[in-house]
Formats: C-alpha cells, structure tokens, sequence
C-alpha cells in the first residue's frame, strides 16, 4: 500500500514565505526526466558524481525519488545544497565520523542521530518539499504496517532522516503520525515513484550492482555437508562494521562476522531480493551501475572514490540517455 503523508509539525505550518515555486510541470511535448536513486549507506556518496556528471552534461531532472541516502543526496541536489554535501563527504575521515555517532543504550537504534539532524538543520534550515524546484519524494517504510510511504510534502529534513533510518542502526523517525524507517525495505530503487510523479524517462541508479543478481537457489544440501573452515583469528562482535577496537567478546573464527555484519549482510540480501521484483515489474528506461564493492557499507570515510565510481558510471550511461530521450520525444 502506497500513502503520501505530510509531517505536521512548527515547521510546516503556514509558512511566512513569499516563494515563487516552479515544480517544473511538463509541458506540451517535453520530455519529463526522472532520476531514482537507490539506497546503499556510504555506497550512496556516488550519487553526487552522478548528479555532477548529469548537470555537467545539461541533463537536469524534473522529478527526484530517493530511499536512504539517494533521498538525501537527491534532496540536497534539489535545495541546491549539494555543494555543501560533498564538501561534507569528502572532509569525512574514520575520526570525524564516529564524532557524529551519538551510541546509546536501551533505545530503539544503536545511534539516535541528533548530531546528523544539527548538521542537516545547520544546512538545510526549514525547506519544505513544496518549496523545491522539483517534484520530490523520500520513500520510507511505516514501521508498524509496512506500508511503503512516500514522503512528498513537508519537512525535508524529517523526510531525508526517515528515509535512511536503517532499523537496528538509526532510531525510527516520527513523521505525518506514523513511525518510518529506512525506504529500502520495500522499494530500495523506487522508479516506481519516479514515474507516478511525472517522469516520462526514469534513469535509476544501482548502488549495489556488483552483486545484484548473484544470489541463486541451492537446491541439494544438508546439515553434514559441511566443509573444513580456513583458519581465521576470532572475529570482533560487531565484525569491525564500524571499525570498532577488538571488543573483549569474540565470535568463533569459523563464525558469522558479528552483529553488525550479518544485520548488515541480512539487510543486503533482503534489498537485493526486493530490488530484483520491483524493477523486473518496472524497470527504468536508464541504468546506471557504479561499481562499488570495494567500498563498505559504513565507510563514509572514502567519498573520494564513490564520487568517482558514480560519475564515471553517468558519464558512460550518457549516450544511452540521449538515445532514449530522443527516442521517447519523437
């Protein structure tokens, strides 16, 4: 189920603004663009080259649909902030990262994620979505239904934040009174989305393309078909997904990698799955596919490179777009 909400809250109320909104509604025989772009963690600072590589390239879409960090780098694109974000990810080392992990104890998130809302707030202030130039939606999930949300009015801030409140990690947001977390539990690439809000072309971006698709069926096994273990040195319970200090309590070297790992891997599979349905039932006009194994989850630290991989990957997707523009405005 589908619903669009709107977060009622001191800052969406009767804004005192005199702002003049184009949302860019299509006109007579134009070529409405849309961009979806995937969720993936730290894998989602490739979205910005992406973005650079279509704006340098004179392609500016009409309609953004994020889940996770694709909201909030497409987000950024369309308050025109996305300058400051990129400052942002590329000033971003192993110290200055766990300055922003606010850990606590007995919540419902190992991280409540204030220290990431003051920075955001620092930078986007109070924009609404209605005030964007685009048309833009946040995908998230409700918690307690499931039902797929997409956030298109209201606080932009408090719609980026639910989208990327990965379950587990970030505490779930409050918004349009309902409780979401992150989008890529029900649409990880929403084209969907981009296409119900206008676009006449959807280019999607694919964060997790280097093993999307390799999951398979084995369909002969047993609990004794087991196979001798490499040697491995115990493993730190959070399997060093944070880049934690060894903790004192250690999974068996033959073991899973720790508890952040396998929610992490948990959650990989799940999207992949996921991923696979919704655009064999939908597929973009467009893919575009950084390569990105080699950068984890929770590295933000190497924005550099997932800058690089998503720009190179828009740069090579250019001329599919120009043929399938072309092809859908004759």
């Amino acid at each position: 189920m589908l619903l669009n909400v709107f977060s009622r809250n001191k800052s969406t109320a009767e804004p005192d603004r005199n702002i003049s909104v184009d949302r860019q509604e299509p006109k007579a025989g134009a070529t409405h663009i849309g961009l979806a772009l995937g969720g993936g963690a730290a894998r989602g600072w490739a979205h910005i080259g992406v973005l650079r590589a279509l704006e340098k390239a004179g392609i500016r879409p009409a309609v953004i649909a994020g889940t996770s960090m694709g909201a909030l780098a497409g987000g950024a694109w369309a308050a025109g902030r996305l300058d400051q974000l990129e400052e942002f990810a590329r000033s971003m080392t192993k110290r200055r990262m766990f300055g922003f992990l606010d850990w606590r104890i007995g919540g419902n998130g190992l991280i409540s994620g204030g220290r990431l809302a003051r920075l955001l707030e620092n930078n986007f202030g109070e924009t609404l979505i209605e005030e964007l130039p685009v048309k833009y939606a946040a995908i998230a999930t409700e918690l307690s239904s499931g039902h797929e949300i997409w956030l298109t009015r209201g606080s932009l801030i408090q719609s980026m934040r639910a989208s990327y409140a990965l379950p587990g990690i970030f505490a779930p947001i409050r918004a349009g009174g309902r409780w979401l977390v992150d989008g890529a539990l029900v649409n990880p690439i929403p084209v969907s989305a981009a296409r119900a809000l206008g676009a006449r072309v959807v280019i999607a971006v694919n964060l997790h393309s280097d093993v999307f698709g390799k999951g398979t069926v084995i369909q002969d096994s047993g609990p004794h078909d087991e196979e001798e273990p490499a040697p491995a040195a115990p493993r730190n319970l959070f399997g060093n997904v944070f880049g934690l200090p060894r903790s004192r309590v250690q999974t068996p070297a033959d073991g899973p990698r720790g508890i952040s790992s396998v929610m992490m891997d948990a959650f990989n599979i799940t999207q992949d799955r996921i991923s696979r349905s919704r655009l064999a039932g939908d597929p973009p006009d467009v893919m575009i596919s950084p390569r990105l194994n080699h950068v984890g989850l929770f590295e933000f630290y190497r924005a550099d490179e997932a800058i690089r991989a998503g720009e190179e990957a828009a740069e090579r997707a250019l001329a599919g777009i120009a043929e399938t523009v072309a092809a859908l405005s004759a």
